[in-house]
């Protein structure tokens, strides 16, 4: 809380007793700082005849004798004004000089540039929009400043223009997707995120529970269930931007809070999903970067381009030597796989190694963007079995800079399979709290009436935004990450034994 000897709120006072308002209800802008720089391109030295006016926060200012120059910053960047004793008056011109760094301000006037080439409003009219009571940031540093980033976003977003850009494309690629989807027939549509039954992917849910009803419900790990649901009821083509929620740990990778899109197409199979896959990336950089090429961590990627595609087994005999059938004797699996990786005691099934290998071993090495397909069925129970190789689940996963970045089926819609795979993981579920505790009837009902054979595709919001930014951590992408409460950090950093969470 501000404390009242404080400078800033003794000014707030003064401004109030002379019968300035500092928080007036709104200000007409007419334009942001891009619209100005553009408009005023070639202006000269000689005023403009039109005026301009343009609301942004305070975070230079310099006087010089009887003149002043300033910056007022918006959301783009920053616009520099000057502001003459001779203009506005003596009383304006001292009250302009009494103003915070940090004060949010909006000006009236006509553009001309300066000597240095600098574009420039003259100022002829200015109101206090909101009076900042703390000092601005003076820079940004060093692991503790990295807490505070993320605690602190709206000063961040403040201080540094690079945060700005990164929430500004991320809003483009957001449109940019639903831009691609709307033009080619998908319908949006929201489903619910409380649920009686946490499903549709396997991760360990969070819990809470409805008073009014009086039972438990979980987050939403993953909408599936519900979009297949709405594929029963004849809507044929579907996404939906949404959040998920999976209590599981914290990382450079992973945010227990998430957003993904998600959609549905009826008659299609996992092959015209793998291209469909491909032309969202291609479509959504070129509208967020105007490009297709980006650069990521060392590495180019020029999303105009296939994607390489490989099977599971392909890609672990490129990567490692070793060959692999699914359902493959464990025995001789585990004497396979020890060669290259230490296999987990705990790890019982030959499909689940083999996995683990690929992993290990190949994920690590799937830099350029690649879609790897044919897992296995026993790891895959919401997707349809080969007709030919009824081992193989027809499944594919994205991968961009050794970033799994999306993942899709040909999904099952036979309910009698689907059942079999809902039990078995029930069976499974006491060695697995991941694993949902009893069987979706209502949904084995809603096959029971009929879907229409579908493919599915998930791709994650947050990873694609670190691709497009050239982020390496997702907290730099997510307005507000998940952090420990700040009393807590506090405690934590004067205990150093207390519990961390890695990055």
């Amino acid at each position: 809380m501000i404390e009242q000897d404080n400078p800033r709120f003794q000014k707030l006072n003064d401004l109030v007793a002379r019968g300035i308002d500092p928080y007036p209800h709104s200000f007409e802008w007419t334009h942001q700082s891009p619209d100005i720089k553009k408009e005023f391109e070639t202006i000269e030295h000689e005023p403009s005849q039109k005026e301009v006016r343009f609301a942004g926060r305070l975070m230079t200012l310099r006087k010089h004798g009887k003149t002043t120059f300033a910056h007022l910053q918006d959301m783009y960047g920053k616009v520099q004004v000057f502001v003459g004793f001779n203009d506005i008056g003596e009383e304006k011109y001292k009250l302009f000089n009494e103003m915070d760094l940090g004060d949010i301000l909006g000006v009236r006037g006509p553009v001309f540039r300066t000597k240095t080439g600098e574009i420039t409003i003259i100022v002829r009219e200015f109101q206090l929009l909101s009076k900042s009571l703390r000092n601005l940031p003076e820079k940004w540093h060093g692991l503790k400043d990295v807490e505070i980033r993320y605690r602190q976003r709206y000063m961040d977003l403040v201080s540094n223009p690079e945060v700005m850009k990164i929430f500004i494309t991320r809003s483009k690629i957001i449109s940019g997707m639903r831009e691609f989807l709307d033009g080619r027939g998908y319908l949006e549509i929201e489903s619910p995120m409380m649920q009686s039954l946490a499903g549709g992917a396997t991760a360990k849910p969070f819990k809470t529970w409805h008073n009014a009803l009086g039972i438990p419900l979980y987050l939403r790990i993953a909408p599936e269930l519900f979009h297949k649901r709405v594929l029963v009821g004849g809507i044929e083509k579907i996404y939906e931007i949404n959040r998920n929620f999976r209590n599981e740990g914290i990382s450079t990778r992973h945010n227990p809070e998430f957003t993904m899109m998600e959609l549905y197409t009826s008659y299609w199979d996992y092959n015209k999903t793998m291209d469909l896959c491909e032309e969202i990336y291609r479509y959504v950089t070129q509208k967020a970067l105007g490009t297709t090429v980006v650069e990521y961590n060392g590495h180019t990627f020029d999303f105009s381009q296939p994607w390489e595609r490989l099977s599971v087994l392909d890609a672990i005999k490129k990567y490692t030597g070793l060959e692999f059938q699914w359902n493959e004797d464990i025995d001789s699996v585990k004497e396979k796989a020890a060669t290259v990786v230490s296999v987990p005691s705990a790890m019982t099934h030959p499909d689940e190694i083999v996995m683990y290998v690929f992993e290990e071993k190949v994920e690590p090495n799937l830099i350029q963007p690649t879609l790897i397909k044919d897992y296995p069925s026993s790891q895959s129970p919401l997707s349809k079995r080969s007709d030919a190789h009824p081992e193989i689940a027809e499944r594919f996963e994205g991968f961009v800079a050794c970033m799994e970045v999306g993942n899709a089926y040909s999904e099952q819609n036979d309910p009698l399979l689907q059942r079999e795979a809902f039990e078995a993981q029930v069976k499974d579920s006491d060695k697995n709290d991941e694993l949902p505790k009893e069987v979706d009837e209502d949904y084995l009902r809603a096959l029971e009436h009929g879907m229409p054979p579908a493919s599915g595709l998930g791709l994650g919001i947050d990873r694609m935004v670190m691709l497009l930014t050239g982020q390496t951590s997702i907290r730099e992408v997510i307005l507000f990450p998940l952090l420990r409460p700040e009393k807590e950090t506090q405690e934590t950093e004067a205990n150093p034994e207390a519990e961390t969470v890695e990055e």
